[in-house]
């Protein structure tokens, strides 16, 4: 399964580069709320987009702005075991701590718990979970709640104490290590 993901998004990725970035031609997908309204914390698209596409790279734009995902496997923070904190790449709101990461095996680094939830209350960590049906499937999409940026997906299949699996991209992420003590 992991291979035709892999070869799936490779295929996605190739076709849509060029597209991504470049020229006036650019993808472009409306973002709903469970009640099917526009996003009320969008502000103008074309100026939030320039600005977007000018401070990230193509791949990035691609993730957080456009809802894609990295190939699996493939993110530099997948393996990464530093002690540190997670950022959001664009608007750097602290969002995961590496002690809330593990090995899931998915391909994607996975958390079992936002920064600053307390006691599955997530109202002071900066994610917003959505419901999502772009694959035909239900399943609930994380965003950055500063900035909106498409961050991956949470399931219910993690370790305990949460239950929870966070699959985030690592395009995503910029990781801050902690301080030596």
């Amino acid at each position: 399964m992991a291979r035709l993901l892999s070869r799936f998004s490779a295929v996605v990725l190739r076709s849509l580069s060029p597209q991504i970035g470049y020229g006036n031609s650019k993808l472009t997908r409306c973002i709903y709320t469970n009640k099917g309204l526009l996003s009320l914390t969008r502000y103008d698209e074309t100026a939030v987009s320039t600005d977007w596409q000018k401070k990230l790279t193509p791949e990035q734009y691609f993730v957080t702005r456009e809802k894609g995902t990295e190939i699996p496997f493939s993110g530099i923070y997948l393996n990464n075991t530093e002690h540190g904190m997670y950022h959001c790449v664009c608007c750097s709101a602290p969002l995961f701590s590496s002690e809330t990461k593990y090995n899931s095996g998915t391909g994607w680094p996975s958390f079992y718990e936002a920064y600053h939830t307390n006691d599955n209350d997530e109202s002071n960590s900066n994610i917003l979970r959505r419901p999502d049906v772009s694959l035909g499937t239900t399943g609930t999409e994380v965003i950055c709640k500063k900035c909106d940026a498409h961050l991956g997906h949470v399931f219910d299949d993690g370790p305990e104490p949460t239950g929870q699996r966070f699959c985030i991209n690592s395009v995503a992420l910029t990781f801050k290590p902690s301080s030596s003590k």
